[in-house]
């Protein structure tokens, strides 16, 4: 394990280096998200974070969605709630489940804010992440406005998907 944590180490992204692979690229594309929103009032980690950071201002792109892994190697589910009036009935819980996270913030302690980001026509449940994701278009991704917060040194594994715009 030593070898293999080292090499997750090397400075492959930049910024400041916790000992936590997947809390240093959670942190970079936190600060690169700032960056694109300060300066606006093959796909891999590095790869999503540079094009969010490209000098090419006009590509209009801020949100590095990724996917997390747990220590037993399965992608990681978040679930959270928002509230769903129907009719002149009271309001109604309706359950959020997603796969794929827009980070918010991160702390010190790799302790995170994560959005949960879905497909505005997604309705059920699920079970993967390529079922999530397959033959969605990129323009349907959505923030839902629904955070967890998360411990980063709980997780073993990041995959980056493209950059996109989500604002």
């Amino acid at each position: 394990m030593g070898k293999h944590h080292d090499s997750c180490n090397d400075n492959e992204v930049g910024g400041i280096q916790s000992g936590n692979c997947v809390c240093d690229v959670v942190r970079t594309i936190a600060d690169a998200q700032d960056d694109v929103a300060d300066r606006t009032c093959d796909v891999s980690c590095v790869r999503s974070i540079r094009s969010l950071v490209s000098p090419v201002t006009t590509n209009g792109l801020d949100t590095v969605p990724f996917i997390l892994y747990g220590k037993d190697h399965k992608p990681f589910k978040g679930f959270g709630a928002e509230f769903k009036s129907h009719g002149n009935g009271p309001a109604k819980f309706d359950c959020v489940e997603s796969f794929i996270f827009r980070v918010k913030e991160v702390g010190d302690d790799c302790c995170a804010v994560l959005e949960l980001l879905v497909f505005d026509n997604e309705h059920d449940a699920c079970h993967d992440p390529c079922e999530q994701i397959n033959k969605e278009e990129v323009a349907d991704l959505e923030r839902t406005g629904i955070c967890i917060t998360v411990d980063l040194n709980c997780f073993c594994a990041i995959t980056c998907l493209p950059a996109v715009s989500l604002f």
